[in-house]
């Protein structure tokens, strides 16, 4: 029984070992469709099996001609069987030992438009003639003419903010690996670029230039161009204007709020001294203590003290009582004026006596004073 469990297991294995020679057939991976741009170059990724297995690549002859004629070659190792307007444009990157029958085409016409086939032939060493051939009419390409190259994507924040890094991803899809596209920047330095080139698949590689740069605040309103150059040599650009945003800091919080409490502070102060200064003033007013309302009353005193005198005939004005100057002594002074009350009805001035009329005169020569008023009125 463990015999035959035995028998049974390495029967299996043999068939999984054997069976992919044997189902292995013609077969090849062709890309269909490719965009090229004239004047560049072009490769075609392509893969492909036969039923013959692992062969050196020795014994395999590759192929590529046009669909509709297997002998118009645009690739043969022999180089004299390919059409002369091939000649020195096309050659396999591929090694078909390994079943890669990849092809570049270069220097891109506009007619070269395809459709091309592969084509495999297994040969023999000793007779170097080929026993097996096939032609993969079904899997063939087909060239979508360029006559400009594609303008690079540029891919960057809507905004920069000054003094921090700011990066920039410029790319272009293209169908030449062979000659990578060279990306070049307006602004910025080598050490500042990162350059990646990258399969993206069905025939297309991708380039790309990051550039990461300090925006300073003259930056601002710039223009940015990135350059990409194409065997050929075809050039295409992409470009962006740079919006540099100030740095974010409290600097325009701060220094205004300085000002403010500055300007408040120095208010503030002068208010304090004016209100202890008019407090005083007025403290001064009130306490009559020799200061400034001692001096406002003297000021305000001696205004009164020299006004103007009684006049003339406010002097001779009569009160209404008469006088009997009978009863007053001859050697007695009268000591103002203000008391000597005399009626004008009564006693009318002598017309001999002068206009203006000095009473401290005739208080200092009373006893002629009183003399003539007796001369005068003493009979009566």
């Amino acid at each position: 029984m463990d015999k035959q469990r035995r028998m049974m297991i390495f029967c299996l294995l043999l068939a999984a070992i054997i069976s992919p020679v044997f189902t292995r057939e013609w077969k090849a991976n062709v890309v269909k469709h490719l965009e090229a741009l004239v004047s560049s170059c072009v490769v075609v990724p392509c893969l492909f099996t036969h039923p013959k297995g692992d062969l050196p690549t020795s014994r395999l002859r590759g192929i590529w001609h046009r669909q509709i004629d297997r002998n118009q070659r645009i690739y043969s190792q022999d180089n004299m069987k390919v059409l002369e307007n091939f000649r020195e444009r096309t050659r396999l990157l591929g090694h078909l030992g390994q079943e890669n029958c990849t092809l570049e085409i270069t220097k891109i016409m506009d007619h070269d438009n395809g459709p091309f086939c592969f084509r495999i032939e297994l040969a023999e060493i000793e007779t170097d003639t080929s026993t097996d051939k096939f032609s993969f009419v079904e899997d063939c390409v087909t060239f979508k003419m360029l006559p400009d190259p594609p303008k690079p994507k540029l891919n960057y924040p809507k905004t920069a903010i000054q003094g921090r890094p700011y990066t920039i991803t410029c790319s272009v899809t293209h169908s030449c690996p062979s000659y990578n596209p060279e990306l070049t920047w307006s602004k910025g330095t080598a050490d500042e670029v990162i350059e990646v080139h990258k399969d993206i698949g069905s025939g297309y590689w991708e380039a790309e230039s990051i550039l990461t740069i300090i925006p300073e605040e003259k930056d601002d309103h710039t223009e940015i161009i990135c350059t990409a150059t194409f065997k050929g040599p075809r050039t295409s650009s992409g470009k962006l204007t740079l919006y540099v945003k100030r740095t974010e800091n409290s600097n325009h919080i701060i220094i205004p709020t300085v000002a403010v409490i500055g300007t408040a502070v120095i208010f503030a102060v002068f208010y304090i001294f004016m209100v202890k200064r008019y407090k005083k003033h007025i403290a001064e007013l009130q306490s009559g203590d020799g200061s400034v309302w001692n001096r406002l009353s003297r000021l305000s005193h001696r205004i009164r003290s020299n006004g103007p005198r009684p006049s003339r005939s406010d002097q001779r004005r009569p009160t209404g009582d008469t006088v009997d100057l009978g009863h007053i002594p001859k050697n007695v002074k009268s000591k103002s004026c203000a008391d000597q009350k005399i009626s004008k009805t009564r006693f009318p001035s002598p017309k001999s006596q002068p206009k203006s009329y000095n009473c401290q005169k005739d208080l200092d020569n009373g006893d002629d004073y009183m003399n003539d008023v007796d001369a005068i009125y003493g009979n009566m």
